[in-house]
Formats: C-alpha cells, sequence, structure tokens
C-alpha cells in the first residue's frame, strides 16, 4: 500500500527562469515528519526525470508544515524561449502531488 503525496499536502507551483518552485504544505505536523523522511530529492528528481535535468534542491521549513523544492532546468529554458503549453510550469504541482510514498 502507498500513499500519494496529495493524500497529506497541498502544492503550489512558481518559476524563475529555467527553475521551478514547488512548495509542499503538509495538512498536519505528522504529515510533515513522515514527508520530511520520505519526500527526497532524489525521489523528487526521478518523477521529474522526464521533464527537467536537474538537480533538485529541498528547503525544510517546519514552522509552516511545508517544503520548498527548488527544480533547476525543468522548464525548456524558461519562459522566453520554452515551447511548452504551460511555460510558467503551474501545473508541475500536479506532478508533484502524484508521486507515490510508502504507506506510513
Amino acid at each position: 500500500m502507498s500513499v500519494r503525496v496529495y493524500d497529506i499536502a497541498h502544492a503550489r507551483a512558481g518559476d524563475k527562469g529555467n527553475t521551478s518552485n514547488i512548495s509542499v504544505i503538509c495538512y498536519n505536523e505528522q504529515h510533515w515528519d513522515f514527508v520530511a523522511r520520505e519526500l527526497t530529492p532524489e525521489r523528487v528528481m526521478d518523477a521529474f526525470q522526464h521533464i527537467a535535468k536537474g538537480p533538485v534542491k529541498r528547503y525544510p521549513l517546519r514552522n509552516l508544515k511545508a517544503f520548498n523544492f527548488v527544480i533547476e532546468n525543468a522548464l525548456g529554458g524558461g519562459v522566453t524561449v520554452s515551447l511548452a503549453q504551460d511555460i510558467h510550469g503551474k501545473s508541475l504541482s500536479n506532478v508533484m502531488l502524484a508521486i507515490e510514498l510508502p504507506d506510513p
């Protein structure tokens, strides 16, 4: 059995140049501890490998029950050169939310 990030958190995506910035905000403190253990930069990079070249950096924000993931080389060169339909990468939060984690 597994759990998706969607089941324990919500997300918000932003961008700057060719970098996607996705915040994962946990619903409660227990979820934060679980996400801290299981949603690693390596696991995120694996989920985004079809889109991004990386690297992925993770910044924990415990007081907000959140994590900020910075995914480099993820937006096809950036807004001004990308041919992607979603040039800002706003829908990339859906990729993050679909990541499956082991059952806590």
